[in-house]
């Protein structure tokens, strides 16, 4: 047997309840709502190759397991006074990356760049912690187009 001493209370708390019940489910089915507002994306490294390419890094976290992420690599050409994406590649498998590591600290092992034409491009990021870092990609961006380097 309960005593309820102060039932206006402990009507207002089941209200509450009641109210964040269904506030989670409008979150998705089978979502929690920390996943739904989890961010989906994260810029991790950028570079500016003097006046004529920007050159970024992306997590992307997967929409098919939270623990997964692919790294997307954006060439940016000046074009009327702003960037415009001129290419973008992959780095590494879909989905195979962890998003963890990659959204921490030292999730950058090397990002080197130059202002050349053709342009080099290495690449290396934190598997895991107790992994280390990854073997090096290696790119080149030429006319604003990344191939293998």
């Amino acid at each position: 047997m309960s005593i309820v001493r102060n039932p206006s209370r402990t009507l207002a708390t089941a209200a509450g309840a009641l109210l964040m019940a269904a506030a989670l489910g409008t979150a998705g089915a089978g979502t929690s709502a920390a996943e739904a507002a989890a961010p989906r994306s994260r810029l991790i490294a950028s570079s500016v190759l003097g006046s004529d390419y920007k050159v970024t890094l992306t997590a992307l976290r997967s929409t098919q397991d939270q623990y997964a992420a692919s790294v997307r690599l954006r060439v940016y050409t000046r074009t009327d006074g702003g960037w415009k994406e001129s290419d973008r590649v992959t780095v590494g498998d879909v989905d195979g990356w962890f998003w963890y590591p990659l959204t921490g600290s030292g999730a950058v092992c090397a990002f080197s760049t130059a202002s050349t034409e053709p342009a080099p491009l290495t690449v290396s990021l934190l598997v895991t912690p107790s992994i280390g870092c990854s073997r090096p990609a290696h790119y080149v961006v030429k006319h604003g187009r990344v191939s293998a380097g």
